[in-house]
């Protein structure tokens, strides 16, 4: 494997696991009923803000193994196509 390569697929599925978890525990605030107290909507934001810091490891570990490479494509400039000069 890589370098760190079992580790970094660990830490990978970790992140995973903890970016569901917290959604896990949003749903269960909805099926309780206490999405509309003041406690039910605050736990709620800080369950998506660590559900949203997890969810950027999981991008960045992606992004490293290059599996969202069609993000960096490069973009071809319309006017260049052709380097020959017209004959006029």
């Amino acid at each position: 494997m890589a370098e760190g390569g079992l580790l970094r697929a660990a830490t990978l599925l970790i992140a995973i696991v903890f970016c569901l978890a917290p959604l896990a525990g949003i749903a269960w605030i909805i099926v309780a009923g206490s999405i509309t107290t003041v406690d039910g909507l605050f736990m709620s934001l800080i369950l998506l803000s660590l559900s949203g810091v997890f969810l950027l490891n999981v991008f960045w570990e992606m992004n490293d193994r290059g599996l969202f490479s069609f993000l960096h494509k490069e973009k071809t400039v319309a006017g260049k196509e052709s380097a020959a000069p017209k004959a006029s």
